[in-house]
């Protein structure tokens, strides 16, 4: 008894230690901003500014002052504030990922999969400790309030070419192929779990901006609830 006791407190001590890598395509950087602290530097402190300023009066010249560097210097970690923005989309979506899977790893039921996986695309974020660099919270509201500017682009094809967008594309495909096991027949799995995506983070833009636009409650996540309802009754056979 005091073995098993000893090897849980084990596992739970690893677990509080265990750290979460989140792994970014090297394409989208010029030089890997986890590699050092000028670039957790410049991840943090971008996401922050970003979320205070938006993304159109956001500059690298802003973003040094706040950091305490030359501007040129972040220039040798990026080439553009719109890769650094690529950047965290890239990595925002990988963190999607990984809790969907982790979230869904250990369900049998279709059903509960596909319940867990819109609750971990939809549900609100929660500051959280996970990253000492980057604060979950607020890359949430960057990706609701800027995210659709890495794509709606003139060059988007080329930058699709580059796989800018895979992780994003990747999760769609992950929860579509929950969708056809459910329902093997339905004709339309990526159109409706990317609806479902851009639609929630309209609707929290809009509950956050243009109430008038949705139908928030307060103290309850209708936006939840509204997807999920439109996910099961579209897919039902």
């Amino acid at each position: 008894m005091i073995v098993i006791l000893l090897y849980l407190q084990l596992i739970i001590l690893s677990m509080k230690n265990l750290q979460i890598i989140i792994d970014v395509s090297s394409k989208t950087f010029l030089k890997d901003p986890n590699a050092s602290e000028l670039g957790r530097l410049i991840i943090s402190n971008s996401i922050e500014l970003i979320d205070e300023l938006g993304f159109e009066a956001f500059t690298f010249k802003k973003l040094g002052i706040k950091i305490g560097s030359p501007e040129s210097s972040i220039y040798r970690y990026f080439e553009s504030k719109h890769m650094l923005l690529i950047y965290l989309t890239y990595w925002y979506w990988s963190w999607i990922e990984y809790k969907l899977v982790f979230a869904t790893s250990n369900i049998e039921s279709p059903k509960e999969k596909l319940e867990k996986a819109i609750t971990v695309l939809i549900e609100s974020v929660k500051k959280g400790d996970s990253f000492s660099h980057i604060n979950e919270f607020l890359l949430d509201r960057v990706v609701m309030n800027e995210g659709v500017k890495t794509y709606h682009i003139k060059d988007v094809d080329k930058e699709n070419k580059k796989g800018y967008f895979k992780i994003y594309k990747r999760v769609v495909q992950r929860i579509s192929e929950m969708v056809l096991e459910i329902n093997p027949n339905f004709e339309f799995p990526h159109m409706l779990i990317s609806t479902v995506i851009e639609g929630a983070q309209q609707q929290k833009y809009y509950a956050e901006h243009l109430p008038a636009l949705t139908d928030m409650e307060q103290g309850e996540n209708t936006i939840l609830k509204f997807y999920s309802q439109l996910v099961f009754k579209t897919i039902a056979k």
